[in-house]
Parts: C-alpha cells; sequence; structure tokens
C-alpha cells in the first residue's frame, strides 16, 4: 500500500509520540507486518492508517444517513397512518355513543385477606387421592377379559 495523498503524511509528521502510539495500536491486518519487516517507516505507517481510518469514517457516516433517512421515512410513514384512524375512530365512537346509552358498571367488593395470624392458625388441608369408582351393578365394562368372562355362563 501506497500514500495516495501526502496531506496525511503530513499529519502523521505533526502527530505527538502518544498520538503516535495510539494511532499504531489500532492497526490490523497486513500494515503491521509490513511495519514488523521494516517495509515501511513508522511515519508511512501512520499515514496509510489514518488514511484507513478517514475512509472508514466517511463510510461509516454514509451507512448512518441512509439508516436515518430510513427511519424518518418510516416514522412518517406511520404519522401518516396515525392521522388517519383516530378519524375513524372518533366516527365510530360518535356513531356508539348516539346509539347506546353509558351504563355504569357495578363497583367491585374487595376481597378480605387472611391475616398471617390466621392463615398459621389454620390446619393444612391435605388431599388424598379420590378412589376409583366401581361400575355400577348389572353394568360390564365391555372389552375387557374380566367382562367377557362374567357374560359368558359356566360350563361344567
Amino acid at each position: 500500500m501506497k500514500i495516495s495523498k501526502p496531506k496525511y503524511l503530513e499529519k502523521a509528521l505533526l502527530l505527538t509520540p502518544e498520538e503516535q502510539e495510539r494511532v499504531l495500536s489500532r492497526m490490523s491486518g497486513k500494515l503491521p507486518r509490513r511495519l514488523e519487516k521494516d517495509r515501511l517507516s513508522i511515519d508511512e505507517a501512520i499515514a496509510i492508517q489514518l488514511e484507513i481510518e478517514d475512509e472508514q469514517l466517511n463510510e461509516w457516516r454514509q451507512r448512518m444517513h441512509a439508516l436515518k433517512k430510513s427511519i424518518f421515512q418510516e416514522e412518517s410513514k406511520a404519522k401518516a397512518r396515525n392521522k388517519a384512524k383516530p378519524e375513524a375512530k372518533e366516527k365510530a365512537a360518535t356513531k356508539t355513543e348516539e346509539a347506546v346509552p353509558a351504563v355504569p358498571k357495578p363497583a367491585k367488593k374487595p376481597v378480605a385477606a387472611k391475616s398471617k395470624a390466621r392463615a398459621a392458625e389454620a390446619p393444612a388441608v391435605v388431599k388424598t387421592p379420590a378412589e376409583p369408582k366401581a361400575p355400577a351393578p348389572g353394568k360390564a365394562k365391555t372389552g375387557t377379559t374380566k367382562a367377557k368372562a362374567a357374560d359368558k355362563p359356566e360350563q361344567d
């Protein structure tokens, strides 16, 4: 990679050692390897990194602008839809108000909660499993072997 704009080399030369260190720490890809192999000077590497960062910043700004534009368009569409809906609701509300008078709802009675003392005094209720129901006399279950044996008379 070569520096396409000399203004980045001038910027790199004007940086303080601390700022140069920060730029060098952000390098990625092939650029740090080229610097290690002495193919580039530190100033050239910093200039290339500054150029890359400016390009990335411009791309990010374009994406953000497009995103904000699409969000704005969606909001304006939603506002347009919402303006149409209240008008229709108002028309429907006036029709129902004229036709049916409003009837107040009955008030709910408050439910008294058990106090902690009463809950502690009350014995715990233990549920036992229900016993199976016995078949009614004269009615045998069909489809079982016991029922079939009961239906047949015994042969001796």
